[in-house]
């Protein structure tokens, strides 16, 4: 391939089959950041987003000819990542609790980091399924098709899912801050 910038991410994935060397960095390059992003939120932890992030495009990067091309390839690496992401946090004992980290642009007003730790902190303490459609969906803006891939459910549960915890959102927040919770301190 000569130039790799302007061939689309099916077009890497099936050069990086027929043997072209540069073809996956490409289509790291594209995505990192974004998978990155979804292994942060999924995980909580820098550390293991960072391995996760690693095993995922590993796995990719091995198992390239598994891609059947029902899917974008960005949804095909979402839910590698997702994948690496959930096998890395069940390898943790159950009983230590996760790190927080304040995930806050450095240069935000004090309020919006408040209102970003308050977040972080009820999407920990709902159930997995909640949190991770509502990652996909509302934090990464997946439609909710393509997050129905990626986590291997049905639209509906997507969409169930997403419902569920954002009412439970609500309720951790206005249980922390009051009925009259509206984001602003």
């Amino acid at each position: 391939m000569t130039d790799l910038a302007e061939t689309s991410d099916r077009e890497l994935l099936a050069a990086h089959c027929s043997g072209d060397p540069d073809a996956f960095g490409e289509l790291f390059r594209r995505h990192k950041d974004r998978m990155w992003a979804v292994a942060l939120r999924t995980t909580r932890d820098p550390e293991i987003a960072a391995d996760a992030v690693q095993d995922g495009f590993i796995s990719a990067f091995r198992r390239a000819d598994s891609f059947r091309g029902d899917a974008q390839v960005t949804t095909w690496l979402h839910r590698i990542i997702v994948n690496a992401c959930l096998d890395r946090l069940r390898r943790i004992k159950p009983t230590s609790e996760l790190p927080e980290y304040d995930l806050a642009d450095r240069h935000d007003v004090h309020g919006s980091t408040v209102i970003r730790l308050d977040v972080q902190e009820a999407l920990g303490k709902i159930p997995e399924g909640q949190r991770l459609a509502l990652t996909l969906v509302d934090m990464q803006g997946l439609p909710v098709a393509e997050a129905a891939e990626v986590l291997g459910v049905a639209e509906g549960t997507i969409k169930s899912r997403c419902a569920r915890g954002r009412t439970a959102l609500a309720e951790l927040l206005r249980d922390k801050h009051g009925d009259g919770y509206t984001g602003e301190t």
